[in-house]
Order: structure tokens, then sequence, then C-alpha cells
């Protein structure tokens, strides 16, 4: 198996919305979007699937002398790894970012808490904003505000990420949620990891809900417009998360404890032509 079939085989086992606009990519930027997914589903597999804390840290080791590789002129390891080497020559991909990645698969292993959002929006930036960067610069801009416009859009897709995941990571014995704000609300940790859905838990899911909301918001608007069309996969990607995120709404924020919440495909698509077409707007 070539590299870049390993890369495609790992994204089309996902299902992931992270993939709906894809399709309307030419082929080269296609397969680096495709390759960068990989990249970070292999990570995140790293901390997800292996039990020991230690063998994942070895792991992660591993992954960042690999990486490095990718960038001395050697021959990586890893098929992911190996694809990577044409999206950083094609578009001048750059280490830090990619490197950033692993740091906050780092912190997954360091910590279950974080003490306020200042704490969570770090791990957002690693685990989801530089992929933003790495996206806008796969996708071509003009203006270097669009990188702004990039993290800030990671950063809400993250945030989307873990109120939709709450109950699931909750059963791994995670809370990504504030602890301060957890307090505010008055809503104890045991009472999150016991999957227990109150009134004042609901009422810290709606907060969460529309703080994301405005990012979103925010994120768009720092958008230059000379590099609007050129940023339309990542809208697209916007978009279909903006409306899970009121799906979660609708279904009463609190339902995250129980079951996860999906946008259906043909609504995927749906969405997605639509962005597209006529952009999004939160």
């Amino acid at each position: 198996m070539q590299a870049i079939d390993y890369c495609r085989q790992k994204a089309d086992q996902s299902g992931s919305s992270f993939l709906a606009g894809f399709r309307f990519l030419p082929e080269k930027q296609h397969q680096a979007m495709t390759v960068l997914y990989a990249f970070c589903r292999e990570l995140d597999d790293v901390v997800d699937d292996c039990s020991d804390a230690q063998v994942a840290q070895t792991t992660l080791n591993w992954w960042r002398m690999d990486l490095a590789k990718v960038f001395e002129g050697e021959m990586p390891e890893h098929p992911v790894n190996q694809a990577l080497r044409g999206p950083v020559a094609d578009f001048a991909l750059p280490h830090d970012e990619l490197a950033a990645i692993i740091d906050g698969m780092q912190m997954d292993l360091e910590q279950a808490r974080y003490p306020d959002f200042e704490a969570l929006k770090l791990y957002c930036h690693r685990v989801a904003g530089v992929v933003g960067c790495l996206i806008a610069r796969i996708l071509g801009f003009g203006n270097h505000q669009t990188l702004v416009y990039a993290d800030k859009m990671g950063l809400a897709l993250q945030l989307t990420n873990i109120i939709r995941d709450v109950g699931e990571d909750a059963r791994r014995g995670r809370i990504y949620l504030p602890v301060d704000e957890l307090q505010r609300f008055s809503v104890p940790a045991q009472s999150i990891l016991s999957l227990k859905a109150t009134p004042e838990f609901a009422a810290l899911m709606a907060f969460q809900i529309e703080r994301a909301k405005q990012i979103y918001r925010e994120a768009v608007a720092a958008l230059p417009p000379e590099d609007k069309r050129s940023q339309r996969v990542g809208l697209v990607m916007g978009s279909i998360y903006y409306a899970l995120l009121q799906e979660i709404e609708r279904d009463g924020g609190q339902n995250v404890l129980s079951y996860k919440i999906a946008i259906p495909g043909p609504r995927k698509k749906r969405i997605a032509l639509k962005t597209w077409l006529f952009g999004f707007k939160p």
C-alpha cells in the first residue's frame, strides 16, 4: 500500500464532518488535506487507544522524531509522515505548527482538567487552531490576517467537539469544561463523571454553546474579504459544525451526557453546497 492510500483509508474510516468539504478541492489540495487529517487522526488515536500512559508518551516521542525527518530530508518510517513530505514542500507547512499538534496530545496525557478558559484555549490552539492555520496554508491566502481567522475557527470547531463529546469524555474520566465555570454554575465534576443531567448542567451547557457561537461569528468576521473565496472549504467545515452546535442546542444541551449528536450525511452535503455557493453567516 502506498503512503497516500494509507492516508485515504484512515480518512475514509472516520466518517468525520471534517472531510465534508474536501470534495470541492483540486487534487493536490485534496490530497494534502487528506494527509493532514490522517496525521491528526493518528496522533489522536495514540492518546485515545493507549491505556498505558507511558506507552502513549513513548509513542508521541517517536512521532516527534519521525516528523522531524520530514524536514531533515530523511525518509520517515510512518506512511503518514512519508505522505506528508509532499504537502510540506508544496504548501510550505511549518514544522512548528505540525509539532504543536503533538504538544496538544501531550497535554491530554498530562492533565484531565483545565482550570479556566485561557488554559483550555491553549489546548484548543494546539490541537485545532494550528490545524486551522495549516488548512489555510493549503487553501492559500494573500492576507496574513487569514491565519487569525483560521486559528479562531479552529477554536470554534474544537469547542463544538468538546460540547458534543462531554458524555463520551466523561466515560474516559475527562472533563474539558473549565473548572472555574463548573464552579460558577454549581456543577460538581462528579455529577458529570456520573452522567447526571441537572438544571445546573443545562445552564452550563447553554453558556458553552453561546460562547462557541460567538467565536464562530468572530472567526468569520476576521476573514479578509480577498481570501473568502480561497478559504471556502474552511467555511464549509465551519458551517457544518455550527449546524451541529445548533442541533445540540435544540436537543436541550444536556443530552450530550447520554448520546452523541451528529449531522446526517445528506444534510452535511446540503450544508456544504449551500455554503460553497452563498458563504457562511453564523
